[in-house]
């Protein structure tokens, strides 16, 4: 692999930091990569440094629009950006050992898709191929956090990128990874294409991913086809209602004593959408509260194994009161749920 950052706008939080005097946010202190010749080199600096968890954020909507779905997961992460670098810096929050990468570079793919239309099948056929060109990218950039021994907080874009993720983590361990869902859907389609519907079905297919487990899903939002497939696969899953029926937290207790018992190194997706009223390219109503969905990541984040935090689909401009409100919305919960993972993260048992 070479050793040249293609792909990747390096972080620069002062474009979003509001300072005031007498403090210090997040942003003026986090530490971030800085432009560089050898990406590798660097990023192997930083961890030797206490660097242990990277953020990388994924601005695109191919994806979901390559699914038959709405634009604007392009928004999460600048939304997220907007919000997290504006926390105070203080040591209450567990930020000390986060290096800020920066976002994969999906401008020209982004500007192709906007040209396509996917009600004519040929337009659909190449937005897939372009979803397959993003795969590549985010794999690019994820392999060399990976083989450094970072965790990865992977913020933005469509649900798409759970592929490129769990195919790096498989490449760089030697071993078929598990992963657990926080999602309406299994994206669990058929193999039609790349998109943001069929990232799991894909990752099994090709022998990446080994165990799966969806929590919060809505089975009447998932085809016949998926569900079969995903049962055919022996994946399981919790629906919405049986999450409404009984005690999340003892729910979520036996979801993470199991993807423990997996030992294998773990992805933990959170799909906004799942959540209640967030702002997200498949509104959801009936949905977890984003109380459910701290503890979900806080509990798997205690885990050795887990590996990466996915948070995916984020799209502020679909929020109903308007863009503004999204963004505002969308920044503060993808802040939270990082903070979450974080907060996980530290209770892990010393090694």
């Amino acid at each position: 692999m070479s050793n040249t950052p293609e792909f990747i706008l390096f972080a620069e939080p002062q474009r979003f930091v509001r300072t005031r005097e007498g403090e210090v946010k997040i942003g003026q202190a986090i530490a971030c990569l800085a432009p560089t010749e050898n990406y590798v080199a660097s990023l192997e600096e930083h961890f030797n440094g206490g660097c242990k968890v990277a953020i990388v954020g994924v601005p695109e909507s191919i994806g979901p629009r390559a699914n038959l779905g709405r634009g604007g997961a392009e928004g999460g992460w600048d939304a997220f950006q907007s919000q997290f670098y504006n926390l105070q810096d203080t040591f209450e929050l567990p930020v000390q050992d986060v290096l800020m990468v920066g976002a994969v570079d999906c401008r020209d793919l982004m500007t192709e898709a906007a040209t396509l239309d996917v009600n004519e099948p040929h337009q659909l056929a190449r937005l897939r191929e372009l979803c397959a060109i993003l795969d590549r990218r985010v794999e690019f950039v994820l392999k060399p956090l990976f083989s450094a021994g970072y965790d990865v907080i992977l913020v933005g874009g469509g649900h798409n990128n759970a592929y490129p993720l769990i195919t790096a983590l498989h490449q760089v361990t030697g071993r078929s990874c598990g992963a657990v869902n926080l999602d309406p859907h299994a994206d669990f389609r058929p193999r039609e294409g790349r998109h943001s519907g069929n990232g799991f079905s894909y990752a099994y297919t090709e022998g990446a991913l080994e165990h799966y487990h969806v929590m919060s899903l809505h089975e009447g939002k998932n085809s016949a086809a998926s569900l079969r497939d995903l049962n055919d696969a022996n994946f399981a899953y919790h629906s919405i209602h049986q999450l409404y029926a009984t005690d999340f937290s003892s729910k979520m207790a036996e979801v993470a004593s199991q993807a423990k018992d997996w030992a294998a190194p773990l992805g933990v997706e959170v799909d906004i959408d799942a959540i209640q009223f967030a702002p997200a390219s498949a509104y959801n109503t009936t949905g977890v509260s984003p109380e459910q969905a701290f503890r979900f990541v806080i509990e798997l984040a205690r885990l050795p194994e887990a590996r990466y935090l996915h948070l995916a689909e984020a799209a502020p401009s679909c929020h109903p009161a308007g863009e503004a409100a999204g963004v505002q919305h969308a920044g503060q919960l993808l802040s939270e749920l990082v903070i979450a993972w974080l907060r996980g993260r530290e209770q892990r048992p010393n090694p």
